[in-house]
Formats: C-alpha cells, structure tokens, sequence
C-alpha cells in the first residue's frame, strides 16, 4: 500500500509538471496563431527594426523598435541599480547580520515582493516623479530614469532573497576552512563564499531581470508612454508590456493593430523564455 501510494504521488508530480509544459505550449500557440498574421501585410524586418509606431495612421506603420529599445534601456537602467544593492543586502542578510535582525529583515522583503505593482507605481507617480522633474529640472518627471528606479525596487526582493539562499546553501565548512587558514571575514566572503553561490546568485540576478521586463502596470504609470527612440535615460520611453496593455483595449479584433499587438507579445515571450532558461542553467550548472 505504501509504494501504491508512492507511485500515485509521483504520477500526480510528473503529471503537474507536464501540465505545465503544455500549457506554456499552448500560450505560445495561441501568441502565434494570432500575431503571425501580421507579417501578411509587414515583414518582420521591418516589424523588428521600423522606427516609427503609428497602428492607426493611414498606412499603418508597425516598428517597434522604439518600444525595444525603451524595454531595453528600462532594463539596463534598473539592474545597474538592484543588481549591487540586492546582492549587498543578500550578502549582509547571510553572513554578516545578527539573527534577530535578519528574521526581521527577511519578513521585510518577502513583504516587500507581495506589493502590488499598480500600488508601487502610484507611489512613484506620487513621490518619484515630481522629484525627477525638479532635481533634473525637466518638464516631466515621467521618464526613463524613473521608471527604472521603481522597478529597481521591485526586482531587489527576488533579487535578494534567491541571492541569499544560495549563500546560505555554501557548505559551512567552505566558511570554517578560509578561517582556519587565516581569512578575515570580508575575504572569505569575497573569495570563497560569493564564488561558492555565484551560479544561484546569478540565477537570482537573471530572474530579477526577467522581473524588470515583464512589469507592465509600473512602468506605464511612470515612463510616460512616448513611442520614440530614446536617446537618454531622462526622456519618456514607451515598453514592450506598457503599449499592450495600453492599447489592446482599443485595438478593433481582427485588425493589423490587433494582430500587431500579438506579434509584440511573442516577442516578449521569446525574450522571457531566454531570461528563465539562462537562469535555469545558471541554478544546475556544475563546476
């Protein structure tokens, strides 16, 4: 009876995990199938690379490479920021900070990673953007820089506690040996622990990325939503996610503008199948 048991539980695993696979399977059918159909009347070359996004203008020009390039930049721009102060606080939370301060820390994070987006970006709206716009002295503090500050903060949970548990996971005799052999605390951090966790550290950065693209409610509040090429971090950019979420509503079924909008979300999930992929190799690879 128990290894009937046994069997039965291991059959329900595997077949959730297939369920899975087949259902991200069938989200990528159900991109294609409806976004394919706009190379019909467009070629992907100028999909990828047209410059200008006018869906409703008579033609219709469908470039997205302003809305690319401005994913692109947010993304840059905010892991320049969570990446160092998510791996500090990840290195401060495992080895250096005293027990009851780091239950307290850890709850604070967790706490932190349940914050509804739309609440974060009315935040920012409220707080971040009018202080763009005065100490950069600019006509609108909806810009790049403070769409990527805000998703810096959103990604440095996941960022901080992946990080952690992979230092956590570094076998303590890895620690008691550099001391033993006359290591400071820093230099066994630096030079034993960090190399010791970086697969699952850079498991953490590659998902905090993945984190900071995917976000849609945030950086529509706060990027300004101008399709155009950026040329500073100080300037309104339009994303990938912000243009679905702010158009689809509009967009008439069946139209170009519709299936564009398809073809827009097959990009991004390409991009965030790649980013989860790399991740996952970072987490099991071997030395």
């Amino acid at each position: 009876m128990r290894k009937f048991k046994e069997f039965i539980i291991e059959k329900l695993i595997l077949l959730c995990g297939l369920a899975s696979i087949f259902f991200v399977l069938l989200i990528f059918l159900f991109l294609l199938k409806e976004g394919i159909s706009v190379f019909k009347t467009v070629s992907i070359n100028k999909f990828l690379f047209g410059k200008n996004w006018y869906p409703i203008s008579e033609p219709a020009q469908l470039g997205i490479l302003p809305l690319i390039l401005g994913s692109l930049l947010v993304t840059l721009v905010a892991s320049f920021i969570s990446i160092p102060i998510g791996v500090a606080c990840a290195i401060y939370i495992a080895e250096i900070a005293p027990t009851s301060i780091k239950e307290i820390l850890k709850a604070g994070i967790e706490l932190l990673a349940a914050i509804p987006s739309v609440v974060l970006g009315f935040m920012g709206m409220v707080t971040l953007v009018p202080w763009v716009k005065n100490i950069f002295n600019l006509p609108t503090g909806l810009t790049c820089f403070s769409g990527s500050i805000m998703l810096a903060f959103m990604s440095m949970p996941t960022i901080v506690s992946i990080a952690e548990d992979a230092l956590y996971s570094v076998p303590k005799s890895y620690k008691e040996g550099a001391l033993a052999l006359g290591a400071t605390h820093w230099q066994t951090i630096w030079r034993v622990m960090l190399p010791a966790a970086s697969s699952g550290i850079l498991a953490a950065i590659m998902l905090g990325i993945g984190r900071v693209i995917g976000e849609t409610m945030a950086v529509m509040m706060i990027t300004g939503n101008a399709a155009l090429l950026p040329h500073s971090i100080l300037q309104p950019v339009r994303t990938l996610t912000a243009t679905i979420a702010a158009e689809m509503g509009e967009a008439v079924v069946g139209s170009e503008h519709y299936f564009a909008l398809f073809a827009i979300g097959i990009v991004l999930f390409v991009i965030s199948f790649v980013i989860n992929v790399s991740a996952d190799l970072f987490l099991h690879k071997k030395k």
